[in-house]
C-alpha cells in the first residue's frame, strides 16, 4: 500500500483554489472562456492557472508521478492513454463544473485522485465555496475534513424503494437513442437531477442525501476520486455491465447506489440500455 500524506495533497487543491479560481470567479470576461468540443463543454483562464500551480506543486511533492491533469490532456490526448500503465499517478480536475463557475454559480469543485499500479488508492473533492474536503484512502473510509482540523466520518443513505429514491444522473450524456426511455423510466423515481458538477453529485451521494448517482461519460478526473469515496462510504458502484469500474476505463458509463440491490434495480427500471 503507497504511504502517502493525504492531507498534504489537499492542501496543494485548497491553495491554488483560493489563489487562482476563487480570485477570478465573477471576474471572467468573454476573452477568458473558451469552448472546447461544444457550447456545455468548457474552459476557462482560472482552469488553467489552477492546474498549472496544482502541477507544479505535485512535481514537488511526489516526484516521477506522472500528472494527468484535465486541461494537460486537452493539450496532450496521448496523455491519458499512459495511465493504464503508469506506477504512480495523480489524475487532477482542476475546476470541476466549469459551465457553472463560468455562469457565476458556486457549485463547482477541485478534485484529485491517487493512482498507484492501476489502483485508486486517494480521492479527494475540495470545495472552494465551503472550505473542506471529501477525502478517502482505500481501506480507510471516507471523510468530511476541514481545515480546522476537524474529522467526520461519512456513511451513504439507508436504502429506499425505487419510488422514494432521489439521485442524480448527468442526462445530457446518456445515449441519444435511450435517452427517451430513460428520462420516462425515471417518473418511476422521487427525484431526478443534475448538478453539472460530478465533484458535488459525489459530496451529496456520499454525504447520505442521495440513493444513487449514473453517468455515461467517463472522464478518470471527473469519476476516480468519486468512485472511491463511495465505496469506501459503503456504496456499491459498477459500469452498467456490473463489472468494476477502473482507471483507466474511458466508456461503459458508471452507476453507484447505496448497496448491490439498489444499483440492480436502477439499473434493471430506470437506466435500460
Amino acid at each position: 500500500m503507497l504511504h502517502f500524506d493525504i492531507m498534504a495533497l489537499a492542501s496543494i487543491l485548497r491553495d491554488a483554489a483560493r489563489t487562482e479560481a476563487l480570485p477570478r470567479f465573477r471576474r471572467l470576461d468573454a476573452s477568458m472562456v473558451h469552448i472546447k468540443t461544444e457550447a456545455i463543454d468548457l474552459v476557462t483562464e482560472a482552469d488553467l492557472a489552477t492546474e498549472e500551480m496544482i502541477k507544479a506543486r505535485i512535481a514537488q511533492l511526489m516526484p516521477g508521478a506522472l500528472f494527468v491533469g484535465e486541461e494537460s490532456v486537452a493539450a496532450d490526448p496521448a496523455l491519458l492513454a499512459c495511465l493504464a500503465n503508469a506506477d504512480l499517478a495523480v489524475v487532477v480536475d482542476p475546476i470541476d463544473g466549469t459551465a457553472n463557475y463560468a455562469a457565476g454559480l458556486p457549485l463547482f469543485a477541485v478534485m484529485a485522485a491517487v493512482i498507484s499500479k492501476g489502483e485508486t488508492v486517494v480521492g479527494i473533492i475540495y470545495d472552494p465555496m465551503g472550505d473542506d474536503w471529501m477525502m478517502a484512502e482505500k481501506g480507510g473510509g471516507a471523510w468530511l475534513c476541514r481545515p480546522d482540523g476537524d474529522a467526520i466520518r461519512l456513511q451513504v443513505a439507508t436504502p429506499l424503494p425505487l419510488p422514494e429514491m432521489v439521485g442524480m444522473a448527468s442526462v445530457a450524456y446518456l445515449p441519444a437513442a435511450s435517452r427517451p426511455q430513460i428520462l420516462a423510466n425515471a417518473a418511476k423515481l422521487r427525484m431526478l437531477a443534475n448538478f453539472r458538477c460530478a465533484g458535488h453529485e459525489y459530496r451529496t451521494f456520499v454525504s447520505g442525501h442521495a440513493q444513487f448517482g449514473c453517468w455515461n461519460k467517463l472522464m478518470p478526473w471527473d469519476h476516480l476520486a468519486g468512485t472511491l469515496m463511495s465505496q469506501e462510504a459503503g456504496a456499491f458502484g459498477a459500469r452498467f455491465d456490473g463489472q468494476p469500474y477502473l482507471p483507466h476505463h474511458t466508456d461503459g458509463g458508471l452507476l453507484v447506489a447505496v448497496d448491490r440491490d439498489s444499483w440492480d434495480a436502477l439499473r434493471r427500471e430506470v437506466f435500460t440500455f
